[in-house]
């Protein structure tokens, strides 16, 4: 496992630099929107990224209720970290490219405040687990992704259940794309993928070595004279 981390860090570089070059270069330019179109090919797969992280952590979080699995707790710990930072990149990205498109860095569209929400609610979720110092702090964030997660198809749904000014999806909601722009898509989402499996690899194995110094620390307490006072 550990000769794996620093070949999947390498790959996952060639294939971040691979994707920057498709999307600056490779791909066409399009017709309406010009060069900024190009975020695009960063905003979408950094969407998809969140989700599949924020649904690992949706399912961790209901294991952890079920079992008290502290692995399931940690996998939840660490893909709501991760998935915090790419929905940031969404939130980001996202009136970088309304701003020459629309005319305006932010509107109070349900697709955009829905995004928003969905990242406070696991911003509160991950401070929930930094500052509450009760034990049932973990039984008090599972339930709190649990509920984030509700989020999550509203996100996804919403531009096709309300009326928004957000694009209409350009996969399976009836818009279009060229195929060499999905091709770049693709390629990007995979290299997103990529770094967000890096992220989480060595997230977990920080996470996992802080919990066993606490073991210890806590072990130690209780064996010296007068710990258990």
């Amino acid at each position: 496992m550990k000769r794996a981390f620093p070949i999947l860090a390498v790959l996952t570089g060639i294939l971040l630099s691979y994707a920057l070059y498709e999307a600056l270069v490779v791909a066409p330019t399009e017709q309406t929107m010009g060069n900024v179109q190009r975020i695009f090919y960063y905003h979408v797969p950094s969407a998809w990224t969140a989700f599949l992280l924020f649904f690992i952590n949706f399912i961790a979080s209901v294991a952890y209720l079920i079992r008290r699995n502290p692995v399931a707790d940690a996998v939840a710990v660490v893909t709501a970290e991760v998935g915090v930072v790419f929905c940031t990149v969404v939130l980001v990205t996202g009136p970088l490219w309304a701003r020459p498109v629309w005319g305006i860095w932010w509107t109070w569209d349900i697709r955009l405040t829905s995004t928003l929400v969905l990242w406070l609610i696991y911003v509160a979720y991950l401070m929930l687990r930094r500052f509450s110092t009760s034990g049932q702090t973990p039984v008090l964030a599972a339930a709190l992704a649990v509920f984030g997660a509700l989020d999550v198809p509203l996100v996804y749904f919403s531009i096709w259940i309300f009326r928004t000014q957000h694009p209409q999806p350009v996969i399976g909601g009836g818009g279009s794309i060229d195929p060499r722009m999905l091709h770049v898509l693709l390629v990007n989402w995979l290299a997103f993928l990529c770094l967000a499996a890096l992220l989480c690899w060595s997230r977990y194995r920080l996470e996992r070595l802080q919990r066993e110094v606490e073991e210890a620390q806590a072990l130690e307490s209780i064996a010296a004279p007068g710990g258990s006072r």
